[in-house]
């Protein structure tokens, strides 16, 4: 197919009619949100790509590691391998505004997927590859999918579980490695890619002519750590728009200035790894390398250091777990060189903490320490580093400004196609978000005597509505059409937006104080090094207590959390005089050392409470971290705290119980007190009157 001569074929197209900002109804139409400021044409995905291919045909877009070797792409070669992918899910019998569903590991066979189900006129659905069958089916049946591609054995086993039960499932497509079993309606990815060679290029070409900027192309599921998972209806104008405007910020370059480059690892199921890249990687022209599927079992600063992006994002917990290795790699060093390099990290700290020009020894140290750590890492050209899905700690973000390496974070929502506010290189405040993409509005909503409130959202990026959920979809927006986001947050003089809770997490304890739990978490894992995960506890509560975990070694090929201890976990101990190496040692208060530390850390952290009220009472240590695989953390690292409530029930009551059993001996004690004082008295009283 000669591409070239085949764009002048999809023109403009106008909106489909529209009366209403939202729907729950996958066929439908929405009004956008087109305003002074925010007036940029609406395009369909296609006619992006279609304009991407136009500027960038020839260069590279994506390269897979196969056989040792990096194998990459074209811009026009991709534009083809989605035409191809699109064709054969028409042969497969793919219907308008039904689902493809894509369960696996980031790769290019993803990315056709994905850009070809949206071509053929169907709603790309993303599926965590951690999910359950259970959790496949869900999301599969709401968003009535017809085709389902998966990665591997692994992913195709959790289908052919559920697939009697998928009524509007007619073929399922396998992605890498070679098929084991020979079923009806399933295909290898040669198979798939050759089946729709006869289906009429004009029957494509109106499929993609008669698509609407207004309607729906994609579908985020959210978590759901409450009930099921909502799906996000997101449109063609959410996702071009977004990929276009939310880049302003983080000054990304387009390919015919300077070609980006970035590393695909984090889940394409979520919104943050979808947006920044799949669609700016379109939108701009960027080069994609795909991270080996065990990227986060260690593999992936191996990929880091062969590609040497000049982007990278990763959510809290990646650079988190980052941090640790490094301090792990510093604590094994000699004398001399740990002394050079801590030196180094607090002289970049210190200089990246003002605004001032940097001084002569900063220089020194970045050239001599600071950039051989950074190359160490795979980050030797990268010049933009971006934190997104959940609230980064403060601890993570001065470590790296150590290295002289700044996290701009992202603060959004799937509702909002991502980033609603974004840091950069001309938008950065610590502790902020950043500031409100360009082209966006938000509002304060019950603003209180601190000038907090909830954080509202407007704009182009706000979702079409949740898949077939009126109910939670008029709780998200209200009657003029901003989306409520949940989240507790503040505005500077500046505009630079800070987040103080979520609305949902808030706890108000039995006397009615309102505590954001966050804040006091993030300062007992500041306090305290062997902590991996503080949870506050206290809702109708009359005290606060905290759930804590130790920082463990984690299973490389399950990353399930072991006995082990972390290096740094270790460290501490050892610093206390404790010679403990796993959990069981110290729990069940047999390390006593190790319990005394932290009860003073914890003291530390009450003596900064605003008031009695939001000082940590009682604390225990569960026998296992938390995690993914555990149900305790989602997929990008956030804390399913009513899921961590629910297992850890009788541990929490047990707490409460404690303090009753306590309450009620002190009463007791009291009583006698006061009896024995009253008794006396009344003798007395008997005594003096004979006198």
């Amino acid at each position: 197919m000669h591409i070239e001569l085949k764009f002048n074929e999809f023109a403009s197209s106008p909106l489909a009619p529209a009366d209403s900002l939202w729907t729950t109804d996958a066929t439908s139409s929405v009004r956008l949100r087109m305003e002074e400021g925010c007036l940029d044409e609406p395009i369909t995905v296609h006619q992006m790509f279609k304009a991407s291919v136009e500027k960038y045909g020839h260069m590279h877009a994506l390269a897979s590691k196969k056989n040792k070797k990096w194998e990459k792409i074209t811009f026009i070669e991709y534009y083809q391998f989605c035409w191809t992918a699109a064709r054969s899910f028409i042969k497969l019998g793919l219907e308008r505004f039904h689902g493809v569903a894509i369960l696996g590991f980031n790769s290019a066979e993803w990315f056709f997927s994905a850009v070809g189900a949206i071509m053929a006129g169907g709603i790309m659905t993303g599926i965590y590859a951690t999910n359950s069958p259970e959790a496949c089916q869900y999301v599969a049946n709401d968003s009535k999918a017809n085709i389902i591609v998966v990665e591997n054995q692994k992913q195709l086993d959790k289908i052919l579980q559920i697939r009697e039960r998928l009524p509007h499932l007619k073929a399922i497509v396998q992605y890498s490695g070679q098929l084991q079993q020979k079923i009806s309606n399933l295909y290898s990815w040669e198979e798939f890619m050759d089946l729709g060679l006869d289906i009429p290029e004009k029957q494509l070409e109106d499929i993609i002519s008669s698509q609407r900027a207004n309607q729906c192309c994609v579908l985020i599921y959210t978590s759901g750590t409450t009930g099921n998972p909502k799906g996000v209806m997101l449109s063609h104008d959410n996702i071009t728009w977004t990929a276009s405007h939310a880049s302003m910020v983080g000054e990304v370059q387009p390919a015919d200035t300077k070609q980006e480059s970035l590393v695909s690892y984090l889940p394409l199921s979520h919104i943050a790894a979808q947006i920044y890249d799949l669609w700016t990687g379109i939108m701009f022209g960027e080069l994609v390398y795909f991270a080996q599927p065990d990227a986060l079992k260690g593999s992936l600063v191996n990929t880091l250091r062969e590609v040497c992006p000049t982007s990278h994002m990763g959510v809290p917990r990646v650079w988190e777990k980052m941090m640790e290795k490094i301090k792990q790699g510093i604590s094994q060093c000699g004398y001399v060189k740990k002394k050079l390099m801590t030196w180094a990290m607090s002289v970049s700290l210190e200089a990246n903490q003002k605004d001032d020009e940097k001084p002569f020894l900063f220089s020194l140290a970045d050239s001599l320490v600071l950039q051989r750590l950074r190359a160490e890492l795979g980050l030797s050209c990268c010049q933009k580093f971006f934190s997104g899905a959940a609230p980064i700690g403060s601890e993570t973000v001065q470590f790296f400004l150590g290295l002289n390496i700044r996290l701009y974070e992202a603060y959004g929502m799937s509702e909002s196609t991502g980033p609603h506010f974004m840091s950069g290189p001309k938008a950065y405040k610590l502790p902020s978000c950043g500031k409100v993409v360009p082209g966006c509005r938000y509002k304060m909503a019950n603003v209180d005597s601190e000038g907090t409130g909830e954080i509202c959202f407007w704009g182009r990026n706000i979702f079409m509505g949740f898949l077939n959920m009126e109910d939670k979809t008029r709780e998200a927006l209200d009657e003029d059409g901003w989306l409520h986001s949940g989240d507790l947050g503040k505005i500077d003089e500046e505009g630079f937006l800070y987040i103080t809770g979520r609305m949902k997490e808030l706890i108000i304890t039995a006397g009615g104080e309102n505590v954001p739990p966050v804040p006091i978490e993030e300062a007992v894992k500041k306090e305290l090094p062997i902590i991996s995960n503080a949870m506050l506890i206290g809702d109708k509560r009359k005290f606060l207590s905290m759930l804590l975990t130790l920082k463990c070694c984690v299973d490389t090929e399950t990353m399930e959390p072991t006995e082990e201890l972390s290096v740094e976990a270790v460290d501490f101990c050892r610093q206390l005089g404790s010679q403990a190496t796993k959990v069981s040692d110290i729990i069940e208060r047999k390390d006593k050392e190790v319990y005394q530390a932290i009860q003073e850390g914890i003291n530390r952290v009450n003596s900064a409470a605003t008031s009695h009220a939001q000082r940590i009472q009682k604390w225990t240590i569960v026998r296992k971290d938390f995690s993914v695989s555990g149900g305790e953390l989602g997929p990008t690292m956030k804390l399913h705290r009513p899921v961590v409530l629910q297992m850890y029930h009788k541990v929490i009551e047990s707490l409460y119980q404690e303090y009753a059993k306590c309450l009620q001996v002190l009463c007791y004690r009291s009583l006698i007190m006061f009896e024995l004082i009253f008794c006396n008295h009344i003798n007395t009283k008997h005594i003096h009157k004979h006198d």
